[in-house]
């Protein structure tokens, strides 16, 4: 049997399955950049407007740190900064679909039937490796498309569209190899997230300590240095092509050498009895989720201090800028640019602390297919009480990942500007009013568990929605109307002097419809959904 064989069918399977997820990722980031260079031209319309801001913000060492470095005031070459934290994001969502289509399928025993057919050893790496390339070339010429659209040079967009795509297929790969070393779904994506943070911090490194060679050892760093717009260096695009050569080369023949449901890496054998923690379902959610909150909460934290790092550079960005000094006088000068600043990025914050409430709620529906949700339900633990246990980790993680990310802004733009208590107190509020909005995100993702598990990843599909309408609706001018079905375009901006508290306790109240009408579906319906 060829090794290969049955790899477009797989392909196919992926993306029949992958239908709404993939689209909806592929477009939002490819998206994104356009709005950027929209943005730099109606707010910078001239050089020396541009040249101001890139001296005082742009080259700010917290703003380096955090998407990379500028190497001129062009509207091209601020709009690749600008998306530079993107390229984590197209990293981070090409590792994942790899990982699901490979890892997880083995885990949850879909690999090993579909391999009693004519499947060759290598299709099932290979149709997810195919699909995730093909997504991230479709991102690649999409971005490149959008941003010559806006008057930008097209070959430095192609540039930076296909540096954008590579990146997406080095931890594409990345994702592959890190799904043949362990044998848990879990383990696969602590190693391709644990890689795309350590490109990451080498790129922090190499970018802020003055000698940048460390930047030059991530392939985060390497689409930097392609330096879209400012000369175009075409030859650093063969380093991410050859680092996706050289994880596959490592990935295929790792993948014959095991046996099917294993991986390299032996399991950490646990204790031969199960501590009083364990001794019920609450005591098993902790341990299942643990790590989740632990390790979003310091990256988070990370994130924060980095943005309250950079929060006074943005207030001095409107010197020789008359139409900006004008916006913000009215908003109360550059103090209150630096609070639009955080306001804008704490709101992100809250959009990702959503996606880990979805990825919480759905540990249950990974549960239920794996097989494990039986055998404790077998026992006398009710079903309100398991899914309880799993929801309130899901609706206590934003309020964690929230706060921290709010109390470390506020702890470094109180440095910056000598009032550190008043700052973390505002900071935190500010973080914590995104709270109401993620939950309801989460409850949805409760209610579509409960009443249609088949469709519970569509809450992704809704995050996304909300990302797209956040960031693009004001540009591409969409209705009101469309704008307020993202639960964020309601959540008051409480850095602003008037703000009103009205939404948060409706918005709350949606949540906990919508969480306890998933509970009580749940409770009427059979178990398991395959």
């Amino acid at each position: 049997m060829k090794t290969l064989s049955g790899t477009r069918h797989l392909a196919r399977l992926i993306l029949r399955r992958d239908r709404v997820l993939l689209p909806l990722w592929v477009l939002v980031l490819a998206a994104l950049p356009m709005s950027y260079a929209a943005s730099f031209f109606e707010l910078f319309p001239t050089a020396a407007e541009r040249a101001a801001y890139t001296e005082g913000t742009a080259r700010n060492p917290s703003i380096v740190a955090l998407l990379g470095p500028v190497y001129g005031d062009s509207v091209g070459a601020l709009t690749a900064q600008r998306s530079g934290f993107l390229l984590v994001i197209v990293g981070l969502a090409s590792l994942l679909t790899v990982v699901r289509h490979t890892r997880t399928e083995e885990e949850a025993g879909r690999r090993e039937l579909l391999g009693g057919s004519v499947l060759g050893r290598h299709a099932g790496l290979t149709a997810a490796l195919l699909v995730t390339y093909a997504a991230d070339l479709l991102l690649g010429l999409l971005t490149a498309a959008g941003l010559a659209s806006t008057g930008l040079p097209a070959a430095g967009s192609s540039a930076y569209g296909l540096a954008a795509a590579l990146t997406g297929m080095t931890f594409a790969t990345l994702g592959g190899l890190a799904a043949q070393l362990t044998e848990t779904a879990g383990g696969a994506r602590g190693i391709g997230i644990a890689g795309l943070g350590a490109a990451f911090g080498l790129r922090l490194v190499g970018d802020t300590a003055g000698n940048d060679w460390p930047s030059w050892l991530s392939p985060l760093g390497w689409a930097a240095r392609v330096r879209a717009y400012e000369g175009d260096r075409w030859w650093v695009l063969l380093l991410p092509l050859a680092a996706t050569v050289l994880l596959a080369a490592f990935a295929y023949p790792v993948s014959v050498r095991r046996d099917l449901g294993a991986g390299v890496l032996p399991p950490r054998l646990g204790p031969a009895a199960a501590g009083r923690a364990l001794s019920g379902p609450f005591g098993l959610a902790w341990r299942l989720h643990r790590g989740q909150i632990l390790w979003w909460s310091v990256g988070f934290g990370l994130l924060g201090l980095i943005l309250g790092g950079a929060a006074e550079a943005a207030g001095r960005s409107v010197e020789g800028n008359p139409q900006l000094e004008e916006i913000m006088a009215r908003l109360g000068g550059a103090s209150g640019l630096a609070d639009a600043y955080l306001g804008a990025t704490l709101s992100l914050a809250g959009l990702a602390a959503a996606g880990y409430g979805i990825q919480a709620a759905l540990r249950m529906r990974a549960e239920e297919s794996a097989g494990r949700a039986e055998p404790v339900l077998a026992t006398g633990t009710h079903r309100s009480t398991w899914l309880l246990s799993h929801v309130v980790f899901a609706l206590l993680g934003p309020v964690v990942v929230l706060a921290t990310t709010g109390l470390a802004t506020g702890l470094t733009y109180g440095f910056s500007v000598g009032d550190v208590p008043r700052q973390v107190g505002r900071m935190l509020g500010a973080g914590l009013a995104q709270v109401p909005a993620a939950w309801v995100l989460a409850g949805l993702a409760v209610l579509l568990y409960g009443l249609l598990p088949r469709l519970a990843p569509a809450a992704w599909a809704v995050l996304a929605v909300c990302v797209l309408l956040g960031q693009l609706g004001a540009v591409l001018e969409l209705d009101q109307w469309l704008l307020d079905l993202s639960p964020f375009t309601h959540t008051p901006q409480v850095l602003r002097p008037a703000w009103t508290a009205t939404p948060l306790p409706l918005l709350t109240i949606l949540a906990a419809a919508l969480t306890a009408t998933g509970l009580l579906t749940f409770r009427r319906r059979d178990l398991p959904v395959p």
